[in-house]
């Protein structure tokens, strides 16, 4: 097993994260936790496009060239189960979308996963450029407001390969969820239905993780990847938490099965909302 680091958020955590928009966390998952997830996309990575394997269903958002998304990864079994509220990263993610104040008075938890999916990236996949401060989007927003971080949306990837040079590593502008400013090179890499990356815009960096690390980022940070160049495949997955309040991306909705395997505060992440309440029948 690895040395897992502090579930603690230090100040340098929140310093940084304001800064640049994210942090990153080094041996989050151990190397138990990131055999198990591998194991899995194992027996997933032919899956295609609009298949279903159980309840995880394959997907990309332009085309092929983004490589398979493993859309509702956590139905598939306790690997992505337990990622829902890993000690390593949970707290951060509530403190930096504001709802960890003790007078917080939301009777669902404080949080929910609206997207959570797996994705395996071959040799010459990428993704386009996206969002960014500029954009104002409340769902993604990055907020900083007498004291306290209220973020709309805040992901967390997971790395199940190591991602280096020539892997296709996420690439982030830091300090750009606080822009103003369209950035001026913006089209030349946007998510599009062509293949695109990241590569080469101005004030992009490559995040480059080993297997078992996990970022941490605010939706509205601009994002994307530089493409593979290299034989292999980039495994990751992203979770994206945000206030309870919030409804799914997506068409898709956790199963009663998983619903019924899941610890309660689980349950209150994956599915905040109750039926509503209705007058007695006439």
């Amino acid at each position: 097993m690895n040395n897992l680091p502090s579930h603690t958020l230090s100040d340098l955590d929140r310093y940084l994260f304001d800064l640049n928009g994210f942090i990153v966390l080094r041996q989050a998952l151990s190397e138990d936790e990131v055999a198990d997830c591998n194991a899995v996309l194992d027996s997933m990575q032919d899956c295609q496009p609009g298949e279903w394997r159980g309840r995880v269903h394959g997907h990309n958002f332009t085309g092929s060239h983004e490589g398979l998304n493993l859309q509702q990864i956590y139905e598939a079994g306790p690997a992505f189960e337990r990622l829902i509220d890993h000690p390593a990263w949970i707290n951060k993610v509530i403190h930096f979308i504001g709802t960890d104040e003790p007078n917080f008075d939301c009777n669902h938890g404080p949080i929910f996963i609206d997207e959570n999916f797996a994705n395996i990236r071959e040799q010459g996949q990428a993704i386009g450029l996206h969002s960014g401060g500029d954009k104002r989007v409340t769902r993604c927003q990055f907020r900083y407001h007498d004291g306290r971080f209220h973020c709309g949306q805040v992901n967390v990837l997971m790395a199940f390969r190591d991602i280096g040079p020539g892997d296709g590593a996420t690439m982030l502008i830091p300090g750009s969820h606080k822009s103003n400013i369209p950035h001026p090179e913006y089209a030349t890499a946007a998510m599009a239905d062509q293949a695109t990356s990241v590569d080469g815009i101005t004030g992009a960096i490559e995040v480059h993780m080993q297997a078992g690390d996990a970022l941490v980022f605010v939706d509205s940070i601009m994002h994307g990847s530089a493409a593979r160049v290299n034989a292999g495949q980039r495994r990751i997955a992203v979770y994206r938490y945000g206030p309870s309040w919030g409804f799914f991306r997506h068409p898709y909705r956790p199963s009663e099965a998983l619903l019924n395997r899941l610890t309660p505060t689980q349950q209150q992440i994956i599915m905040p909302h109750k039926p509503g309440q209705l007058p007695p029948a006439v």
